[in-house]
């Protein structure tokens, strides 16, 4: 923690926090109002809310890695393992091989000795393929398997990952049907709560519909779910999940992916799950 002058005061960051110190070295409580403005330090509160910004941009792009379930180049993951930032965001992810197996717990990352990781075996292993990949956890084969694992091994993942919600399609579904009702209906008193619970949620509101962008095996999806888009005060509810293509083309559900199906379905339940129970509970 260094220390820079800010009138007869000294300050720092202590974490994400900016501490001062008087004269005779003594901490203070709080930085004194009449250094508020000073240049020092503003410049530390930007830096945290920079430092704040970046964590959440990493955080970001390793869930969009496992969403997509992309191949990451080694070169990639070791450069920016250093980053404290990236580290929080990749420790302990499960990582699989090109071929999709599970190859384990990601708890290191060196130019020299490749990735460190937990195996399925409790052992620490140390790999070094070209490109490694974060695979969705609808499509790992021992989901179940691994959260015990990972609760055995005190596994905390920043990215959703082993305990993201997953859904899976079921084998009885109507193929050629092209949405989904079992979130339609809920009910809110006032569209803006709708947008804002979507907004908070993440997703995009784009022509009434709140949006999932997925790409999957290389194809662009996007699910949707149409909450409106008339007068923010007014009521309304959650309409059917449907997926479509860039160019809007409609998707049949047998025409859905295993990753966006299961995106589709986590956003429109997220979205629902915010309706207006006291009405429910009145009408009942």
């Amino acid at each position: 923690m260094g220390w820079v002058s800010a009138g007869d005061y000294e300050v720092a960051l202590d974490g994400k926090k900016v501490v001062c110190r008087n004269a005779s070295g003594r901490h203070l409580k709080s930085v004194p109002p009449k250094i508020a403005d000073d240049p020092a330090v503003v410049g530390l509160k930007q830096l945290v809310e920079w430092l704040e910004r970046h964590e959440q941009q990493c955080l970001a792009d390793a869930e969009r890695w496992m969403v997509r379930s992309l191949p990451v180049p080694l070169d990639v993951v070791t450069r920016v393992w250093p980053d404290p930032a990236w580290q929080s965001a990749l420790r302990d992810l499960v990582v699989t091989d090109a071929g999709g197996a599970v190859a384990g717990f990601l708890r290191d990352a060196d130019p020299e000795r490749g990735l460190g990781l937990v195996d399925l075996d409790g052992d620490t292993v140390r790999i070094a393929p070209d490109q490694v990949r974060i695979p969705h956890p609808v499509l790992l084969e021992d989901l179940e398997e691994l959260r015990e694992f990972a609760v055995e091994l005190g596994v905390e993942q920043r990215a959703q990952q082993l305990f993201r919600e997953v859904w899976h399609r079921p084998a009885t579904l109507d193929t050629k049907a092209t949405q989904i009702e079992e979130y339609a209906g809920g009910v809110f008193k006032q569209l803006r709560f709708l947008h804002g619970r979507t907004a908070q949620l993440g997703y995009r509101v784009r022509g009434g519909y709140a949006v999932c962008p997925v790409v999957e095996d290389g194809r662009a999806v996007e699910a949707r779910v149409w909450i409106g888009d008339y007068d923010g005060y007014e009521q309304t509810e959650t309409g059917p999940l449907a997926w479509s293509e860039p160019g809007g083309r409609v998707l049949r559900l047998g025409q859905v992916g295993p990753v966006a199906w299961s995106e589709g379905m986590r956003m429109a339940a997220a979205l629902y799950a915010g309706r207006d129970i006291e009405d429910e509970e009145r009408a009942a």
